[in-house]
């Protein structure tokens, strides 16, 4: 098994210690290292990065997780999807009939359940994917699919996609183009979902700019 991640300015946030207790930073630092490939998913550290002198192409998560679905890239493959809800592969096979999704739906707070994550890895470990779609977001997808990829026992390409399908699914409304040009998708998701990402974007996400005055200098 392999690991894709896209990291965004939180994820660079968690990654620096800045969000979440040592034990977990530890475990989402393992898994970025441990990645086969890292994308950039945030404009915003791409400008930052340039101040820098270092050059990245954006290709956020969502972008990615349509590209996979869209071009064909998944089907007729074996497709195995970590959370979502339970309507989800069923809308996903009406707009896209020739991918086949199986589901796993863990719990809440799977990340502090040891049982759950073995039901996850037992889930896994029963057939032979070629592609895993980790849906319980960072850091839990990451850490957890770490998790499993250290075993050995799990087959299959293994992105962490967030809230890409609701977004594809249009459960959740995508910032318009010019704001995601802009670099300002975080304020329109925080303008549609203030109550659950207000902590992100406004107290979490801002320890970036230290962050980034550490590594210049």
């Amino acid at each position: 098994m392999s690991l894709v991640v896209t990291p965004n300015v939180e994820h660079i946030v968690m990654l620096q210690g800045k969000a979440y207790p040592e034990r977990v930073t530890e475990e989402f630092v393992s898994a970025y290292q441990a990645a086969s490939l890292r994308l950039c998913d945030s404009r915003i550290l791409r400008a930052l990065a340039w101040l820098r002198g270092v050059s990245l192409t954006v290709l956020p998560g969502s972008d990615l997780t349509m590209l996979l679905f869209e071009q064909g890239w998944l089907n007729g493959r074996k497709v195995a999807l970590i959370g979502g809800d339970a309507a989800m592969p069923q809308d996903l096979k009406v707009r896209f009939p020739d991918v086949d999704i199986v589901q796993y739906i863990p719990p809440m707070g799977v990340l502090e359940n040891e049982p759950a994550i073995e039901r996850i890895a037992e889930f896994l470990q029963s057939d032979n994917w070629h592609y895993i779609l980790f849906a319980i977001g960072a850091p839990r997808s990451e850490i957890i699919a770490h998790r499993i990829m250290c075993r050995g026992t799990t087959r299959g390409v293994a992105f962490c996609i967030g809230a890409s399908i609701e977004f594809m699914l249009g459960r959740k409304r995508r910032a318009p183009k010019w704001m995601q040009r802009a670099g300002l998708e975080w304020a329109f998701r925080l303008l549609t979902e203030p109550r659950r990402l207000w902590r992100r974007y406004l107290v979490d996400a801002p320890k970036i700019i230290s962050i980034f005055a550490a590594w210049r200098a």
